[in-house]
């Protein structure tokens, strides 16, 4: 099949192909979502010529992937946005990150954590001294949150599943997967802890992929005193190429936390996570050491 002919097949693969015909089209959406929205910005980040990037703008933006949003009129310049269409194609590219991760940079395994010495740690521990992207994600009331929008440090602790008795939430052989258990333990000890990172001034954010609901059953029933986010779309995962692994047909997060400044700036990272209620007595300290006296 010629590339000219994708637009007139009924595999929705061939369209899709004939919109983001090469890896740099990816790479153009995977940098916006994590925050790099101006020419400049993203031709420094890529490396691609002024040329090669400016054909492949404006194919996006013709097919309503990505939207020019003005900041400057003398001269004209633009931000590159993603739409609702761009915003679709966002566990696209996590089930990228996450197939390239298991089966190019690793053994196959399925897994729920990493070894300290991996691509995928060292890609995480990266994040140090990065903003996060401006991402708004539903709590597990439904109503949407904005990450960037506080003005105290946050501890942010992104867990693979965790469901209350009796819903039937995890996937069968969820104990085998190595890294996997552990959510709930993790969760209550930073609800016991909770009033020490108040009183160190931070606020404590849970993330997880799976659903409003199945967080506000769990929220519930471990009567937790701080908020559960959904990134059930994916777009703080892609937006930050978080480590993520599939289970029971979801995508799912490996257990890691971030410590963030007020204005958004990653600080600290924990990752891998080994030891969940550990974790989190070891998190309090870097709070501790990083807020300013």
């Amino acid at each position: 099949m010629r590339r000219e002919d994708l637009a007139d097949a009924d595999c929705g693969i061939a369209q899709a192909l004939g919109v983001l015909g090469d890896w740099w089209t990816f790479l153009i959406v995977r940098d916006v979502a994590g925050g790099t929205t101006r020419f400049d910005a993203l031709q420094r980040e890529l490396g691609v010529s002024r040329r090669a990037l400016t054909e492949r703008l404006t194919a996006l933006v013709e097919h309503g992937v990505l939207e020019r949003r003005p900041y400057s009129r003398h001269p004209p310049r633009h931000d590159y946005l993603l739409t609702a269409k761009g915003e679709g194609l966002l566990p696209v590219l996590v089930a990228l990150q996450d197939w390239g991760t298991r089966h190019l940079m690793g053994d196959g395994e399925l897994t729920a954590t990493a070894d300290a010495a991996s691509a995928e740690s060292r890609r995480v521990h990266d994040l140090i001294g990065r903003r996060l992207p401006q991402v708004v994600l539903p709590g597990a009331d439904g109503r949407p949150v904005a990450l960037t929008d506080g003005d105290a440090w946050s501890v942010i602790y992104f867990f693979p599943g965790a469901y209350a008795p009796g819903t039937h939430g995890y996937p069968p052989g969820w104990a085998d997967i190595p890294g996997a258990r552990g959510c709930t333990l993790e969760s209550t000890t930073y609800a016991d802890r909770y009033p020490r990172f108040r009183d160190a001034g931070a606020q404590v954010w849970g993330v997880s992929a799976q659903r409003p609901d199945q967080l506000a059953d769990f929220s519930a029933d471990a009567r937790l005193p701080f908020p559960l986010l959904s990134d059930q779309d994916g777009r703080l995962a892609a937006g930050l190429l978080l480590p993520t692994f599939r289970a029971g047909g979801v995508t799912r997060f490996k257990r890691l936390t971030l410590l963030v400044d007020p204005q958004a700036v990653v600080r600290a990272v924990q990752f891998p996570v080994t030891d969940p209620a550990g974790s989190v007595d070891e998190m309090l300290d870097l709070v501790r050491a990083h807020r300013p006296a």
